[in-house]
């Protein structure tokens, strides 16, 4: 763990270490991955089955690669009820919260009398990676495909490594509640090659969502423009902004729980408060024994873990906190609102102490499934639009014709497109 001391002259080169700190994948898995798709790409399942058999120790067949309807009820119904409630919960809230975004078509008609406007329409098929590897997150499927379900998509295909074949009852479960169409028992890049090419019994998928480890983040990279994507998806991250009326416990747990996620996380406190910092660094080495996930949230912060201490909260955090453009943001202050409105940059943003980041992940309703690498400074969450194109529509008729052809004409004239410029002369636009 590092500590940064803005009043320190070496502050500035210091942060801009952490804010160039992605910790995202290396040219060697860029490579790995090239290979993975060229290999899936050419010999289709046969690829895609060898690689599940190398990485996840499960040998499937054309048969099985896909989780039977029934197997996945009975996984689903095993699912303890109060566990299953708060599950439903979950959905309900997402599903609430994601209703509020779907845009409405709109239209005009001008003084020409030429009429203008825009529709939204979902894509056809959206394919859904939810991740499996280091844990199993039913949350992920359910922020994945409810927004995808209230904008209107006609069919979900998930795919989710089960390493030794066992199926996560809780996943199965979300699957149920959120609608999912097919699951497919197949992970990392060959999973989301199979769902950009269509490998059957893996459809062709029109967009694929969905956060997942650096291969599977590189594989979505490579494949944008095959295929529509959320965001590329690196480590977790989060940023604690605190003043002296947090508590030190809270501001620890909420570190730590970014930092179970990966050795790869990035969990940082920003304070002005000097007695809160040095009371966080100890409550972190207090916490972490306690931990069933110690071994990756210690990784995490001896790595990546950093306190920043500056002297003057409201003055200086914004500035900050915009250079790191954090995946998650926790306004741990006695009044967030001022320093929220400063912030521009943040995948989402947490006011106040008693919303701790975690309430987000699960059933604050706002999507989990975040930028980030300072991808927040250009990029949003996932939402209802990931899963909407918009269609631009235009009607002119006689008059609208005559008004705005002869200014077309000279345009197509100026640009040397004289075929343009006939298309609207010969139909009476030429004045």
């Amino acid at each position: 763990m590092q500590r940064l001391l803005a009043r320190a002259p070496d502050f500035d080169a210091r942060l801009r270490a952490v804010v160039a700190d992605t910790r995202e994948g290396t040219p060697d898995v860029a490579a790995e991955v090239a290979a993975i798709l060229a290999d899936v790409r050419g010999r289709g399942l046969g690829a895609v089955l060898a690689l599940t058999e190398r990485f996840d120790g499960l040998a499937l067949t054309p048969e099985t690669v896909e989780i039977a309807p029934d197997a996945r009820r009975a996984a689903a119904a095993s699912v303890p009820e109060e566990t299953r409630r708060a599950l439903a919960l979950a959905a309900e809230r997402i599903r609430a919260f994601h209703a509020l975004q779907r845009p409405t078509d709109g239209a005009h008609t001008d003084a020409t009398g030429t009429r203008a406007g825009w529709r939204w329409r979902p894509v056809d098929r959206a394919g859904l990676y939810v991740p499996g590897g280091r844990a199993a997150y039913p949350s992920s499927l359910l922020m994945n495909a409810i927004p995808a379900r209230v904008a209107g998509v006609a069919e979900l295909i998930a795919c989710l490594p089960t390493p030794g074949g066992a199926l996560n009852p809780l996943v199965m479960l979300a699957a149920e509640l959120a609608g999912v169409d097919r699951l497919f028992r197949i992970g990392g890049a060959q999973a989301v090659a199979a769902m950009a090419f269509g490998v059957a019994p893996v459809p062709r998928c029109d967009v694929i969502v969905g956060p997942g480890n650096a291969w599977v983040a590189e594989a979505k990279r490579q494949l944008f423009g095959t295929v529509g994507i959320d965001l590329v998806a690196g480590p977790s991250e989060v940023l604690v902004i605190a003043d002296s009326s947090a508590r030190a416990d809270w501001v620890a747990a909420d570190l730590l729980s970014q930092a179970e996620h990966d050795p790869a996380a990035q969990a940082i406190l920003l304070t002005d408060c000097e007695a809160l910092a040095n009371a966080v660094e100890a409550a972190v080495l207090r916490l972490l024994p306690r931990l069933a996930t110690r071994a990756v949230a210690e990784a995490s912060w001896e790595a990546h873990g950093t306190i920043i201490l500056v002297e003057d909260l409201m003055a200086e955090a914004p500035a900050i906190a915009n250079a790191l453009a954090a995946e998650h943001v926790e306004l741990l202050v006695a009044d967030p609102r001022p320093l929220f409105e400063a912030i521009r940059h943040a995948g989402s943003v947490f006011l106040g102490h008693h919303t701790p980041e975690a309430i987000g992940d699960y059933v604050g309703g706002p999507n989990h499934v975040l930028p980030t690498g300072r991808r927040a400074r250009f990029s949003s969450g996932l939402s209802v639009l990931n899963f909407l194109k918009r269609t631009t529509w235009l009607e002119a008729g006689p008059a609208g014709l005559a008004a705005l052809g002869p200014a077309a004409v000279r345009l197509a004239e100026a640009e040397g497109l004289p075929a343009h410029a006939h298309s609207v002369a010969v139909r009476g636009g030429a004045g």
